[in-house]
C-alpha cells in the first residue's frame, strides 16, 4: 500500500516537472497569436517561475511560412520585443492534443477548434482575456487596420498577461 502511494506521488511529481506547451491561437497567424506568443514568453520570463514551458502559435486556417504582418511587428517594436522572425504555421491535430493549454483569440476560434478536433478532454482552451474582469474577452482582428488597431490589440493582450500567468503557476 505505501509502495503504490509513493508510487503516485512520484509520478504526479514527474508531470509537474515535465515541460508544457501552451499554444496561442488566431485565424492566419500573422498577427494576433505571434504577438501574444512574444508577449507572453517575455512577461513568463520576467516573472521568474520555475515552471517548464513551451509557447507556440498557430492559426486556425494558416499558411505555413508567412511572416508576421508588418503592423505586428512594429507594434511589437515598439515595446522592444522582435516578430521579424517569426513564421506562420497552421494549428495541426498533434499541437492541439499536445497543449496543456490553449488560448484563443475569439469564441469564434473556440468553436473551430472545438469543430475541427476531437480534442482530450483533459486539453484546456481558454479566450486569452478570459480572466480578465473588465472589458472585453474578444480580441478582435487588426489585419488590414492602421497602427492603432495594432496597438490597442497588443495593449488589451498585455492587460491579459497577468491573469493568464497566475492561471499557469496555478495550473500547469
Amino acid at each position: 500500500m505505501i509502495e503504490a502511494i509513493m508510487g503516485k506521488k512520484s509520478r504526479e511529481k514527474k508531470e509537474r516537472n515535465k515541460e508544457k506547451l501552451i499554444v496561442f491561437v488566431c485565424t492566419a497567424n500573422v498577427c494576433r497569436s505571434p504577438m501574444a506568443e512574444k508577449l507572453f514568453v517575455d512577461a513568463f520570463q520576467k516573472s521568474n517561475s520555475k515552471k517548464k514551458i513551451n509557447v507556440f502559435s498557430a492559426g486556425i486556417s494558416a499558411m505555413d511560412g508567412d511572416q508576421a504582418s508588418a503592423n505586428s511587428i512594429q507594434a511589437c517594436e515598439e515595446i522592444g520585443l522582435d516578430l521579424k522572425d517569426h513564421r506562420s504555421a497552421a494549428l495541426t491535430r498533434a499541437t492541439a492534443e499536445n497543449a496543456s493549454a490553449i488560448f484563443c483569440m475569439t469564441e469564434s476560434h473556440r468553436a473551430l477548434l472545438r469543430m475541427y478536433f476531437d480534442l482530450p478532454e483533459k486539453t484546456q482552451v481558454f479566450l486569452m482575456r478570459e480572466f480578465v474582469e473588465d472589458g472585453s474577452n474578444e480580441l478582435p482582428d487588426p489585419f488590414g487596420q492602421d497602427m492603432d488597431v495594432y496597438r490597442d490589440c497588443r495593449e488589451n493582450m498585455k492587460e491579459s498577461l497577468p491573469s493568464l500567468l497566475n492561471w499557469v503557476e496555478k495550473n500547469l
